[in-house]
């Protein structure tokens, strides 16, 4: 981990809300996305989070700030509330994000996500996170609008690559290639493996092959 990551790794994690629990204490993380209080209050009191981080839009937004008031004002001295500013239309973007927060949390924690408040844009993205990481969280939860009692829990679906696919979609991420002759030249892979694995991406609609092969949204996901 690099000293930028380990710091803001730091800003995350609440010395005086850990303090005396002991340092190899596992916590219960829960990152949410926000735009009215109330998904994120029900959320908090089911689950009992130690940490709570919390995604708000890069501009401010008056109605997100005073339900950020409202939690922080009823949650913030039993539970560290954190917020992380993130994209609000941009899948990819938001979901990097959200996975460059989940690779933060020490590992010994168990993380839970819920996507029930804010923009669909926004939970997309967070949802998108989890699927790239479905090693490091425990249970991903939206809560109905019209039963505030009922919780369903997303299935963890994973990308799934094999290695010899993650190397194409990586060349294809670095290079500009047209042909499938122009990337047999880049990778150590027979003719047959690569046009098995071009199908398979495309199919996934990882990759695009029209005029060349580019990335999707989601293939630029599937990498992070």
């Amino acid at each position: 981990m690099s000293v930028y990551s380990y710091t803001l790794m730091q800003s995350f994690i609440n010395p005086e809300a850990q303090a005396g629990q002991g340092v190899n204490k596992i916590h219960k993380v829960l990152i949410a996305t926000i735009f009215s209080p109330d998904p994120v209050l029900l959320a908090c009191n089911r689950l009992g989070p130690d940490r709570l981080i919390l995604l708000i839009d890069k501009d401010d937004n008056a109605d997100q700030l005073k339900s950020l008031k409202i939690i922080k004002e009823s949650l913030g001295r039993v539970i560290d509330v954190k917020t992380v500013k993130t994209a609000v239309y941009d899948i990819v973007e938001i979901a990097a994000k959200c996975v460059e927060v989940i690779d933060m949390q020490p590992k010994e924690d168990i993380l839970y996500v819920n996507i029930t408040s804010g923009r669909k844009t926004k939970a997309l993205g967070l949802l998108f996170a989890c699927y790239a990481r479905p090693e490091k969280v425990k249970k991903i939860a939206y809560n109905p609008e019209e039963d505030k009692t009922a919780v369903v829990y997303l299935p963890k679906l994973c990308f799934a690559l094999t290695d010899t696919q993650r190397i194409v979609l990586n060349a294809i991420a670095e290079g500009n290639y047209k042909t499938h002759a122009e990337l047999s030249e880049k990778l150590d892979q027979s003719r047959a493996m690569l046009y098995k694995n071009i199908r398979d991406l495309h199919n996934l609609d990882l990759i695009t092959t029209e005029n060349s092969f580019k990335l999707t949204d989601a293939g630029r996901i599937a990498r992070l």
